[in-house]
């Protein structure tokens, strides 16, 4: 039985859920999780399902994250960078105090997914702990995938990963599809599902589901649903403050706050599905057969990568805004490509342990 330590970005829930179906992985396994170092921010809330499924200690810290327009919804890239400088001091103290929990736990192998300061960690304390490295970002050296405009963006999206995989002993590179050539010590695998995701037996109903990870493209969803009062929504956010769940300006147009059981429902349910972009919330949708209409963030570089190797995968279109008539012109003619994903994703299990066994320290006794 073997030691691991995860270090989460806590700015994306698809880190969160991706860990969560790790640590069952590995339990089934027979090795442990001994503790989860949860990078936070003012923005955002770490989600109740996280410390309800994570069946190891929790630990949280400062971290670096995005700044917004006025609006909530675009990202700002400079005021992001200056941001973040003028709070260096903070992630310093970040950096010590994941140093003394690591420490303290004494993991075999830590995890990163995908977390800015996990890289740090390794630069800053030299940790002869192996480290190992998982996200959907890391493709994004494959020659395969396709880069939107902006050398700029694309520069400091590839610096950033860079610096999160710092002498990481292999970096996982999740994808929406196979590929058959690895690259050097990047291995493509598929998306970790979690088994309620897994399990889930779709149905299609009359109505429309949508995420919004910056709560600002709301106002842009009510704006559309003026014009299509006859369409049904359901939309999840994060907005401080709304009720759990508001119908008050249309019956057909429903927000919720996010609910992790009550969101799994209605994307088992929905005809489609709309989402800022995320990899994780896609592959749930390519999963259960659900066409999607991608809407990356705006100034979102890494949102715009998503969406474009999303369409080219199959799971359905991209937009630059919150027009949902594309989606609902789009879903008659969508092709179906639940069981290649499916196929692909049953693969995970075998693919990740056998990885991740192979990165422990050679005198470490694992199960085979």
């Amino acid at each position: 039985m073997a030691k691991f330590l995860f270090i989460v970005q806590g700015e994306g829930r698809g880190h969160m859920t991706q860990a969560i179906s790790l640590q069952n992985l590995l339990k089934q396994a027979g090795h442990e999780l001994v503790a989860v170092l949860v990078g936070k921010s003012p923005n955002r809330e770490i989600p109740d399902f996280f410390f309800e499924q994570i069946e190891a200690p929790i630990e949280t810290f400062g971290s670096p994250n995005f700044v917004t327009d006025k609006q909530k919804k675009a990202i700002r890239i400079f005021p992001t960078i200056t941001y973040n400088l003028k709070h260096a001091r903070k992630f310093l103290g970040s950096l010590r105090d994941m140093h003394q929990k690591i420490q303290q736990y004494q993991p075999d192998l830590i995890i990163n997914f995908y977390d800015f300061l996990g890289g740090l960690y390794k630069w800053r304390f030299k940790s002869p702990i192996p480290m190992v490295c998982i996200g959907h970002q890391y493709f994004l050296d494959h020659p395969e995938f396709t880069f939107p405009e902006g050398k700029l963006d694309q520069f400091l999206l590839k610096t950033n990963s860079k610096i999160t995989a710092y002498k990481a002993t292999k970096k996982l590179a999740l994808s929406f599809q196979k590929y058959l050539d690895d690259l050097g010590n990047t291995v493509i695998v598929p998306p970790k599902l979690r088994k309620i995701v897994q399990a889930q037996v779709p149905e299609v109903q009359d109505f429309i589901l949508v995420y919004v990870n910056n709560d600002g493209y709301g106002d842009e969803i009510m704006k559309w649903h003026e014009q299509h009062r006859s369409v049904r929504l359901h939309c999840f956010w994060d907005r401080k403050g709304a009720p759990e769940e508001d119908s008050s300006m249309h019956p057909n147009l429903t927000f919720h706050q996010i609910n992790a059981p009550k969101f799994l429902e209605k994307m088992r349910t929905c005809k489609g599905f709309v989402t800022t972009a995320g990899f994780e919330s896609v592959c749930e949708a390519m999963y259960l057969g659900k066409p999607v209409m991608m809407v990356p963030v705006e100034g979102h570089f890494e949102q715009h990568c998503n969406a474009l190797d999303g369409q080219k995968a199959g799971a359905g279109i991209m937009s630059k805004t919150f027009d949902l008539s594309k989606l609902l012109a789009y879903i008659p003619q969508h092709q179906p490509i639940q069981d290649k994903m499916q196929d692909w994703v049953q693969q995970a299990p075998a693919i990740f342990i056998q990885t991740l066994e192979a990165c422990l320290p050679a005198e470490q006794d694992v199960k085979v």
